[in-house]
């Protein structure tokens, strides 16, 4: 493990993805396929899939089922956050987190310089992360406490 890590390595690589004209039935379809709670949307643009927006199944509910729209009528464009934040591959996990909370999302989608999506973070990477890094501290506490005492045999 790096001592800096950055979005590009711990963001999830195979991303579920949708276009702004797929219809919200078949993005639901999509979530439910690949067990996730958000699609990226996309523009193909020059061989480039470039972030056009977050679909979320909270933007579902929210936007279309609470207020009784009908939403096979509904494409996914019409739902979507446009604009999403997004991160470049060399942003740290600092920074990641700090986007998160300053925007007050769970997921972000990672670029290249050229706005290729690449991947998606997800607050569950991070926390999965974090979640190593708090067991080499304790495993660290666990090692000092054995040293001291075989120091003192």
């Amino acid at each position: 493990m790096n001592e800096r890590l950055t979005a590009g390595e711990i963001c999830t690589r195979e991303v579920a993805i949708a276009f702004r004209h797929t219809d919200l039935a078949t993005a639901a379809k999509l979530m439910r396929e690949y067990h996730v709670g958000a699609l990226v949307v996309v523009d193909e643009t020059q061989d480039l899939r470039t972030v056009a927006g977050l679909l979320t199944d909270r933007d579902i509910v929210i936007s279309v089922i609470a207020p009784e729209l009908a939403p096979e009528t509904l494409r996914v464009g019409e739902v979507m956050s446009a604009k999403p934040v997004t991160v470049t591959e060399d942003a740290s996990l600092l920074d990641v987190m700090r986007s998160m909370r300053a925007h007050g999302v769970r997921r972000i989608p990672v670029v290249t310089d050229q706005q290729e999506l690449v991947g998606l973070v997800a607050l569950d990477d991070i926390l999965e992360v974090l979640a190593q890094e708090l067991g080499l501290l304790a495993a660290t506490i666990g090692t000092g406490i054995q040293r001291e005492r075989a120091q003192r045999l």
